[in-house]
């Protein structure tokens, strides 16, 4: 997270974009004024964004819906257009577990059916902030549909590199959004190296890993939750890749308890496929080599990361919270999916990983688990072949 100089910039009594609100999270180096770099071009760090400011008497002021409600926590120009599907205000909807009751957010709900929209929503209006009219990205599925869905209603034309094994409907998805599709043989981290070589002759790389913009995009969770239940939840719980989603919820609760909004910050809980679990590893102390095997290939794609960008602020963000990460073994994936739908949830493979989180929380002891639970729902089996 950044401090210093950027994160002073931030004030109660006005909200408005600078380039020094995102900043090199290492050097502390200003984002540019123009262009889009997606690395500092002083040392190689990664940007960030300053801490969000909630404030209440703004949010939804505007005849706005969705996540637009909480523009003025965005940080955007003034002349970044609202980029929009319709994106946000996903059901919150209980269920009985193991005798907890659970709050599922149903994110797949959202137009390309993922969570990505809200970190497209508004990464997209940055784009156009700065005139770009072409932008390519790597993606495993959902993040390219996403990104090709938005770009496609703001008029960027895309280029999509995936991996050459992620057939079928996200594929198609991104296709129909009118998106170039590059197939890349290999593991996913392969349509990384090709996506860098793009960069590197010239390309705008819209990355949803990088790029901070998405940040608070993905913050609007937090404030929709905290609705929703009139508090804030005890627990959240939510797949994690990149861990884009989980570390933007983590600094939209932050930005509501310094808001006042909130006097507590809930217990973080990210969780990954056994396969491929570069931050259990890291919680846990293991070497990556105990846990990952190969290639580290899951059949829960969408968090088939080996390498999360952002590993140190989101172990931080955990470790803050007094969370935890989990593990959930390869054959625990699909009966979780299935108990998902026999609820009504028809969720994709990597939503399903924290049916089997909620088992293990829970075989740890109930008293362990702050309530209210929520449990975050990525993507829709409908993305699924």
């Amino acid at each position: 997270m950044i401090t210093g100089r950027a994160a002073n910039l931030v004030d109660a009594n006005s909200v408005f974009f600078s380039s020094l609100m995102f900043a090199c999270s290492h050097c502390n180096t200003p984002y540019p004024d123009q262009g889009v770099p997606y690395r500092c071009p002083q040392c190689g760090g990664t940007y960030d964004c300053a801490p969000l400011l909630y404030r209440p008497e703004l949010i939804g002021r505007e005849a706005t819906s969705g996540i637009w409600r909480y523009r003025d926590t965005f940080v955007l120009p003034d002349i970044a257009p609202e980029v929009s599907l319709g994106e946000g205000n996903t059901p919150l909807v209980w269920e009985n577990v193991s005798g907890i009751d659970v709050a599922f957010k149903c994110e797949y709900q959202n137009p390309t059916g993922s969570f990505k929209d809200r970190g497209s929503a508004t990464l997209i209006s940055f784009l156009c902030s700065r005139g770009v009219t072409q932008a390519i990205e790597d993606s495993s599925g959902n993040a390219g549909a996403s990104l090709a869905a938005y770009a496609a209603r703001a008029g960027i034309k895309t280029r999509i590199y995936i991996p050459q094994s992620n057939i079928g409907p996200k594929q198609r998805q991104i296709a129909a959004y009118g998106a170039e599709i590059i197939l890349v043989p290999g593991p996913r981290s392969n349509a990384s190296d090709s996506v860098l070589q793009a960069v590197a002759n010239g390309g705008v790389y819209a990355s949803h890993a990088y790029l901070p913009f998405n940040i608070p995009g993905y913050a609007t969770i937090a404030y929709e939750i905290t609705e929703q239940l009139g508090e804030a939840p005890g627990t959240f719980i939510c797949p994690v890749g990149q861990g884009g989603l989980l570390l933007g919820a983590a600094r939209g609760f932050s930005a509501l308890i310094a808001a006042g909004k909130i006097h507590r910050h809930p217990v973080l809980v990210g969780v990954q496929a056994m396969a491929c679990a570069p931050l259990y590893s890291r919680y846990m102390g293991y070497s990556s080599t105990v846990i990952n095997t190969g290639d580290g290939y899951t059949m829960a794609e969408g968090v088939r990361i080996q390498a999360p960008v952002r590993a140190e602020e989101l172990l931080q963000a955990v470790k803050e919270s007094q969370g935890q990460f989990i593990a959930v073994a390869e054959a625990d994936i699909l009966p979780g999916r299935d108990e998902l739908a026999h609820r009504g949830f028809y969720v994709e493979i990597t939503s399903a990983l924290v049916w089997n989180a909620i088992s293990q929380l829970l075989s740890n002891g109930k008293k362990r688990i702050l309530g209210p639970i929520v449990v975050v729902l990525t993507g829709s089996g409908l993305k699924t072949s």
